[in-house]
């Protein structure tokens, strides 16, 4: 019997839900970043979701208070403390009023509260202006993963001491264009399946190879696919394969996120190949 791998460190997850939202992760599973969250067997010590509340729709709009109220409430079932702010309304002197609801104050000041209770923090986001709050983290010795989905601050990427594409864990986003997808039944990783990858290695002769996470695990760092503890997997791809816009001769690249279907091959021999690829990301 194996037993689990257990570690001494404390986590914390912080999500600014309306960035990620509105930033490519709409529809992200909170239950899969909480696993993701401790796959090393880290102790769980944080999970907090920021959101923003339009109080004035809500008490105009049925339907979105309906839904606000099953959001928080499905975040609250798996493990978040949700902290909601109140949208503002500014005139800006057009009769089209601004409305403002930032939540970087919030995270900010709840951070530097727990700081000392974390060894490793989460924060998921894709907001530059939180460069700072990283450096000054890291100056506390804690240990800052980022993870966002599209138009993530560069410098954000730069300073956490891992980014990490929320496309590429496997389930946390859900597949929106179903017509083009295996099988419903297949898992995420097996064969027939669908996933989300980038392309690492390219021969410049019409083909590369993508690389894909096919399981959570304490050992997402090992992006070697011929190691056999390694959570990564690889898929053959041609030149002709890949979607219109991408251009080969820019490849290998970390930017460009694919999502396609994984299908057996014979060339080369024993290797799955990439069908049905779209890039989701660039």
């Amino acid at each position: 019997m194996s037993i689990p791998f257990q570690s001494s460190s404390k986590v914390g997850v912080f999500v600014d839900s309306n960035n990620i939202r509105m930033n490519g992760g709409y529809g992200m599973r909170y239950d899969v970043l909480r696993e993701y969250a401790v796959r090393d067997g880290a102790e769980l010590m944080r999970l907090n979701a920021y959101l923003s509340f339009d109080r004035q729709r809500a008490e105009e709009d049925e339907v979105y208070r309906r839904g606000q109220a099953n959001y928080t409430d499905n975040l609250r079932d798996f493990g978040y403390k949700v902290m909601q702010k109140k949208v503002r309304r500014y005139d800006n002197g057009d009769d089209r009023p601004v409305t403002k609801a930032d939540l970087d104050v919030e995270i900010t000041v709840d951070l530097m509260r727990q700081v000392e209770n974390l060894d490793r923090i989460i924060l998921a986001t894709g907001n530059g202006d939180f460069v700072q709050l990283v450096n000054a983290l890291q100056d506390m010795g804690k240990r800052v993963e980022i993870l966002g989905f599209d138009n993530v601050s560069g410098d954000l990427r730069r300073e956490g001491d891992q980014y990490v594409s929320g496309f590429l864990i496997p389930n946390l986003l859900p597949f929106r264009d179903r017509e083009k997808t295996a099988t419903e039944e297949e898992e995420w990783g097996e064969l027939g399946s669908r996933v989300r990858g980038v392309c690492y290695s390219h021969t410049g002769r019409g083909y590369g190879f993508l690389r894909y996470m096919n399981k959570i695990s304490q050992k997402s760092w090992s992006t070697n696919t011929r190691d056999d503890e390694s959570p990564y997997g690889s898929a053959f791809v041609h030149d002709s394969s890949l979607p219109e816009g991408v251009d080969a001769r820019r490849l290998p690249s970390r930017s460009t996120v694919f999502e396609f279907d994984l299908a057996s091959g014979e060339e080369p021999e024993d290797t799955w190949q990439a069908h049905n690829v779209v890039a989701i990301s660039r």
